[in-house]
C-alpha cells in the first residue's frame, strides 16, 4: 500500500478548474467522431454557437448565436475581452487564477477587492463603491463569480443586486463567470446572474471543464446582449480571438457542441457529479471545522477555502510562509497566493477532486456511489485530510 507521503504527493493540487472525472463513453465517441473535422473559425462555427446559445438561454438571460463566441479554454476569452475593453480588472479577492494574467500580459491594472465575510467571487458593495469614487472606473471590466471557485460558496441573491446597482451607477462592464451555476449543492440555492440585473452592461462566461467537458478538453463560452454597451465588445473579443489564432480544434468543438445541447445522459452525468462534489466537499468540510480552521461552507462546485491564521499559534513549523506549509500537506491544496490573496496569510484553495481516487477506475467508483464518502478509498482520503490538518495544527 502507498506511504501517506506518496499518496499525498499524487493529490497535489492544481490552481485550474478540473473535477478529475471519468469521461464518459457518449462524450468519448462524440470526441473521436470529430476526428477528421478541421479547427474551427474563430469565435466558433454555426453549430457550436448555436447550441452554446441554446444552453445559455435555458439558464439564463441570451441573445442568440450571433452573440455567443467560444473559445479554446476561458483565458483567451478573457485576454481577448480586455483586448475589447481598453481597461482593466477589478476582481474580488480572493479570485480564479486565470482572470488577472490577462490584464497583466495587456499592461493593465489589476485591483482586487475585498469579498463580504459570508461568501467569495463578488466584492463588499461599499468597498466598490469607495474604489470607483477614489479611483474611477474607467473602462475597467468587474469580474462576479456569483458561484465561486476558490471559497465553493453563492452569494447571495441581495448582495449581488446590491454590488450590480453600484457597478451600472459607476458605468462598468461585468463579466459574470457562470462557470459553476449549475453545480449548486442543495435545490434551494439561488444563483442570481448578473446578466438579469444588468443586461446591457454583462458578459456572460463559462468554462466548460467544470463538468462540461474534462479538462484536457479546453473550451469555453461567452454570450454577449445584442444591446447596449457590452454588445458593443463582441466583435473586438472576436476580432482578438482571430489575431490569437484561439480556436478550437474540430474534435472538441464537435464534443462541446453535443455536451452543451444537454441530451438526458448529460444531464444524469451532472447529477452524479454534483452528488459526488457536495457529498465529499461537506465531508471535507468538517474535517477541517474539526482541525480548528475557519471556512464558510461549500454551495457549489468542488472547491474549498480554509483559513488556518484563525488558530491561536497558526499551522505548525517555522520558516516557511502558512499557504505553503499548509498546500505542501494537504490533499488538493493550493497557496491563497494564487487566486490573489496575501502570500502571508495561512489560506489555501483545496480541489475535492483530490480525494475521489488517483487513478480513473478509484474516480468512477466514487462517481457511481450513492454515498461517496463511504466509498473505501474516499474513506481513507479523507483520513488523510484528518491526520494532515493534525500534524498542521498540533491537534
Amino acid at each position: 500500500m502507498p506511504s501517506t507521503v506518496t499518496r499525498r504527493t499524487a493529490r497535489r493540487g492544481s490552481p485550474f478548474t478540473d473535477p478529475r472525472l471519468p469521461v464518459p463513453t457518449w462524450l468519448g465517441e462524440l470526441l473521436a467522431g470529430g476526428r477528421d473535422d478541421p479547427p474551427e473559425p474563430a469565435g466558433g462555427g454555426v453549430a457550436l454557437r448555436t447550441a452554446a446559445a441554446g444552453f445559455l438561454a435555458r439558464h439564463g438571460p441570451a441573445a442568440g448565436p450571433a452573440w455567443t463566441l467560444a473559445g479554446p479554454g476561458p483565458a483567451p476569452l478573457m485576454l481577448a475581452l480586455l483586448s475589447a475593453t481598453g481597461g482593466g480588472l477589478l476582481l474580488p479577492r480572493p479570485a480564479a487564477p486565470w482572470y488577472a494574467p490577462a490584464a497583466r500580459l495587456l499592461g493593465r491594472r489589476v485591483r482586487y477587492l475585498p469579498a463580504p465575510a459570508g461568501c467569495g467571487g463578488v466584492p463588499d458593495p461599499v468597498a466598490l463603491r469607495e474604489v470607483v469614487r477614489r479611483d474611477g472606473a474607467g473602462r475597467d471590466l468587474l469580474v462576479l463569480a456569483v458561484a465561486d471557485d476558490p471559497t465553493g460558496t453563492v452569494a447571495p441573491p441581495e448582495l449581488v443586486h446590491q454590488v450590480c446597482e453600484v457597478a451600472a451607477a459607476a458605468g462598468l462592464s461585468l463579466l459574470a463567470d457562470e462557470t459553476f451555476a449549475g453545480s449548486t449543492h442543495g435545490p434551494l440555492t439561488v444563483v442570481l446572474s448578473p446578466a438579469e440585473m444588468v443586461p446591457d452592461r454583462t458578459v456572460v462566461l463559462r468554462d466548460l471543464a467544470a463538468g462540461a467537458l474534462p479538462a484536457a478538453w479546453p473550451a469555453a463560452i461567452a454570450g454577449f446582449p445584442s444591446a447596449g454597451p457590452a454588445a458593443a465588445l463582441r466583435d473586438g473579443t472576436l476580432a482578438a480571438l482571430a489575431a490569437q489564432g484561439a480556436v478550437l480544434p474540430g474534435p472538441v468543438a464537435r464534443a462541446a457542441a453535443g455536451a452543451l445541447a444537454e441530451p438526458d445522459r448529460a444531464r444524469d452525468d451532472a447529477r452524479s457529479a454534483v452528488r459526488l462534489h457536495a457529498s465529499v466537499a461537506a465531508a471535507a468540510h468538517a474535517e477541517l471545522l474539526r482541525a480548528g480552521a475557519l471556512c464558510l461552507p461549500p454551495a457549489a462546485g468542488f472547491h474549498l477555502y480554509p483559513d488556518f491564521g484563525t488558530l491561536p499559534d497558526g499551522p505548525r513549523g517555522p520558516g516557511v510562509p502558512g499557504a505553503v506549509r499548509i498546500a505542501d500537506r494537504l490533499p488538493g491544496a493550493v497557496p491563497g497566493g494564487w487566486f490573489g490573496d496575501d502570500p502571508a496569510a495561512a489560506r489555501v484553495r483545496i480541489a475535492v477532486p483530490a480525494l475521489y481516487g488517483d487513478d480513473p477506475r478509484a474516480r468512477a467508483l466514487a462517481l457511481a456511489s450513492a454515498d461517496p464518502p463511504a466509498v473505501p478509498h474516499v474513506a481513507e482520503a479523507l483520513a488523510d485530510l484528518r491526520s494532515a490538518c493534525a500534524e498542521l495544527t498540533g491537534a
